[in-house]
């Protein structure tokens, strides 16, 4: 049995149907019809539950949110038009003017940008932390703190928090914790671990060919007793639990943040990705395998390779402890120099050069030229991008084929 055997024989029955049509139905309306003003009043007040407007959702997306819910032990979830639509939705649904974030380890720089830019441009701030600072992190927070943010893997910086020992640091002061799921669907459970809200960018390994943009949140139940977003900190949520119950943030998400951006997936984005769930049990365990295998090879070949599955990385032991299925498709390789690695990239015959990660091909990018160029010194040493970093995503392709491109291609 591989490591995500729990979850093929699920995809496939939920995707598929029995009767009629075994593909997903595409829903390709802007607009459903009513058929009486009672069902109409139902629908917007949330006790019909049929679809409102193509913004708010329908049938495709409800779907394949359901099917991702289910995966994450979720109450519920909300599909999205990207990963940064996603992490907006999460975010904005929960913020207002003059709260902060916590945000914790390595970021993908677009929600780095998102985070220090974007979000102080309308009077919300972040403080940013390794993943190991928990002292420093608790005694950052303030009454101003709403989220605690981090990724289940840093991306590139390969940094992995201890989730659990994070989640515990927010529940004891209160704070909502989001987690990017992105790299580690399946191999890591951010909501049995503690964490309040899980996002994705499905269009990494979730959907896996390159072919469709989109993103999913996927919320806990609100608890019927105490529950953090029952106190002052959150009373912008009060209205939704009082009516939704343990439902209440995907009502406060939908009208708070759906509604008013129009994130909204297509449904034929939410098909593609359905069917792009259906091999992911299968995907995500060669992956695994193979980044390992890889890393190490390289690593003895003496390239200068960053993943925790390498005797003496310093995450070594929580990788071991923590990360028994894996952390995802990321590897990266410092080349020392920007010539260095873009000589690398010239000379790989096999990766493909894009800043997608998570696909069935290998893919390779620098970083410092392309993805954080116009990140200054200081932020860049944060987030661990150096000179010569190519960040490398591993495909379904042989592994030893792999190993012998990426051998010549550094010589």
């Amino acid at each position: 049995m591989n490591n995500f055997e729990e979850f093929a024989t699920y995809f496939v029955q939920n995707v598929g149907s029995k009767e009629g049509a075994v593909s997903p139905a595409i829903v390709q309306s802007a607009a459903f019809g009513y058929g009486s003003p009672e069902t109409a009043e139902g629908i917007f007040d949330g006790s019909v539950k049929k679809p409102l407007y193509a913004r708010m959702g329908n049938p495709t997306n409800a779907k394949l949110e359901g099917i991702l819910a289910e995966m994450d032990g979720g109450v519920g979830a909300v599909v999205t038009s990207s990963g940064m639509a996603a992490t907006t939705l999460a975010t904005m649904s929960l913020l207002k003017s003059g709260d902060s974030i916590i945000s914790i380890g390595g970021l993908f720089g677009g929600t780095y940008s998102y985070f220090s830019e974007t979000l102080s441009r309308f009077g919300m701030g972040t403080k940013f932390f390794d993943v190991d600072e928990f002292e420093a992190i608790e005694d950052a927070i303030d009454e101003t703190t709403k989220i605690i943010f981090l990724e289940s893997v840093g991306n590139p910086n390969m940094r992995l928090p201890d989730i659990r020992a994070i989640a515990d640091i927010a529940s004891r002061n209160g704070i909502v914790l989001i987690v990017d799921n992105t790299i580690t669907p399946m191999s890591v459970a951010p909501i049995e671990l503690g964490a309040d809200i899980v996002v994705y960018s499905t269009t990494k390994i979730i959907s896996g060919n390159a072919s469709v943009l989109g993103g999913a949140v996927v919320f806990r139940a609100i608890n019927g007793g105490d529950d953090k977003f029952k106190t002052e900190r959150y009373e912008e949520v009060h209205k939704f639990i009082k009516k939704m119950g343990k439902m209440a943030l995907i009502a406060n998400a939908k009208k708070r943040a759906m509604r008013d951006f129009g994130m909204s997936a297509s449904a034929f984005s939410s098909y593609l990705t359905l069917l792009g769930l259906e091999t992911m049990p299968l995907r995500m365990d060669r992956v695994v395998s193979s980044v390992e295998r890889v890393a190490m090879a390289l690593h003895q070949k003496g390239l200068n390779v960053n993943h925790p599955s390498i005797d003496g990385h310093e995450q070594n032991a929580r990788y071991t402890a923590q990360f028994s299925k894996g952390c995802g498709t990321l590897m990266t390789i410092d080349m020392g120099s920007q010539e260095a690695a873009y000589e690398f990239l010239r000379k790989t015959e096999l990766a493909t050069i894009t800043a997608n990660i998570g696909d069935s091909r290998t893919l390779a990018l620098h970083m410092a030229s392309t993805i954080y160029s116009d990140f200054d010194a200081e932020t860049r040493k944060f987030l661990g991008i150096t000179d010569g970093l190519i960040r490398i995503s591993i495909g379904l392709e042989n592994p030893d084929d792999i190993i012998e491109d990426f051998i010549q291609a550094a010589n």
